[in-house]
């Protein structure tokens, strides 16, 4: 071992997902696939579980990678900036 030389250690970050991105790309899977999209997404918003979104263009690994208070919260702040302001 050479301790004259300082050795490196690099964290490696999560990646920052976008949630509204990701909450219109599962709304946009859920349609085409002939689901009532705001059905299933409230399914999985109350219950947590992943069977609520389809697994069609990978809409239910997306929806996971994101915590449903954050999606609360996104969509609450859209209702409020376009609905009551």
């Amino acid at each position: 071992m050479n301790r004259n030389n300082t050795q490196f250690f690099d964290v490696v970050k999560e990646p920052v997902y976008d949630v509204a991105s990701i909450v219109r790309d599962v709304y946009e899977a859920l349609n085409e696939k002939g689901y009532n999209p705001v059905n299933q997404i409230v399914g999985y918003i109350m219950s947590g579980d992943p069977t609520y979104i389809t697994s069609y263009k990978n809409a239910r690994s997306l929806i996971m990678k994101v915590e449903r208070d954050e999606i609360i919260e996104v969509l609450l702040e859209n209702y409020i900036d376009t609905r009551l302001k």
